[in-house]
């Protein structure tokens, strides 16, 4: 084939990933689990580009040439793994900001991963899904995850995340993205995660603790127990984000408007609203709710913000790939 297509989703941590193993295998050091969200699209256009040495693999997004540095590690396990020699040219295009807190590196790099894997003459399929989602989290550990629609869980230090359920599985459930900035983030992060681990005092704490949280969250999730997954939804986001401020320079993504989306949370919730906030690494604020609670969440936070806006969202489906002539 000439070319492929491949549309995918990003995968926003309800248990957060923070932090790596030690070593060049970019392993996660905590587990998370996950949801895809429907309708936050990147669609990735991948061709070859040639074999061996004398050729060079090459990414755009949005038109521009990326630096090559950034994912020759994907790309070389890629080739590892799918048993191939093809160097891969690949323009990629977001329908939501990039770089600023909207998990855009998951599904850029998941979409990497599966057009490759179908250009290196891997049909689709779960064992594929597999290879991919090892390979994509050479690029971005959250991107392992992005493989899949629906539910993920990423284990800790594992090299490929699992499905958990498909997007059905919770049809009412609903995510709420209060975009609080659209400008890319200055601190990435790769950089801050690192940072953390080196120089946090509450680092060690974090991943610690953050095991018992994703445990007792996989319980929550089978029993779609909204209350009890939000509870702790909140606990690892804002301890996840404690162990990053206290790193050596701080890692702060928070703005005005994402303590207000926060506050705001809580005042629904003590009306008995089921609210529950997180927060990635960057100032947008995503809100799990029913979706017949939605549109009073979303009146509460634009009245305590009224800059901010929204993305309505939910579990999304598996990515979508087509070859091209």
């Amino acid at each position: 084939m000439n070319a492929v297509r491949v549309r995918t989703s990003p995968s926003l941590a309800l248990v957060k990933y923070w932090g790596k193993v030690e070593g060049p295998h970019n392993l996660p050091a905590t587990t998370s689990v996950a949801l895809t969200l429907a309708g936050l699209d990147t669609t990735t256009t991948a061709r070859p580009a040639g074999r061996g040495a004398e050729a060079a693999d090459q990414v755009l997004l949005g038109g521009e040439g990326q630096p090559s540095a950034r994912f020759q590690a994907f790309f070389d396990e890629a080739r590892r793994i799918y048993k191939t020699d093809i160097r891969f040219y690949a323009d990629s295009h977001n329908s939501f900001p990039s770089s600023a807190g909207l998990a855009s590196s998951s599904s850029g790099f998941a979409a990497l991963a599966l057009a490759a894997a179908r250009l290196a003459g891997l049909s689709p399929g779960p064992e594929t899904a597999a290879l991919a989602s090892e390979a994509a989290r050479l690029g971005s550990a959250s991107a392992a995850r992005a493989v899949y629609g629906g539910f993920t869980v990423l284990p800790a230090g594992a090299r490929r995340a699992e499905r958990l359920y498909g997007p059905e599985y919770w049809p009412e459930l609903r995510v709420l993205v209060a975009v609080t900035s659209r400008a890319p983030k200055e601190d990435s992060s790769r950089g801050a995660m690192e940072r953390t681990r080196r120089s946090s005092p509450y680092y060690r704490a974090w991943v610690d603790d953050a095991k018992i949280l994703a445990d007792e969250a996989l319980f929550a999730l089978a029993a779609k127990d909204l209350q009890k997954l939000g509870e702790l939804m909140r606990l690892s986001y804002l301890r996840m984000h404690a162990s990053a401020m206290a790193a050596d320079p701080p890692a702060l993504y928070w703005l005005p408007a994402s303590l207000a989306c926060i506050r705001a949370c809580a005042a629904l919730r003590a009306r008995g609203i089921g609210a529950w906030e997180t927060m990635d690494a960057g100032p947008q604020v995503k809100v799990l709710c029913l979706e017949s609670e939605l549109a009073a969440v979303r009146s509460a936070l634009a009245e305590a913000e009224p800059s901010l806006g929204f993305i309505e969202t939910r579990p999304g489906p598996d990515p979508d790939l087509q070859e091209l002539a």
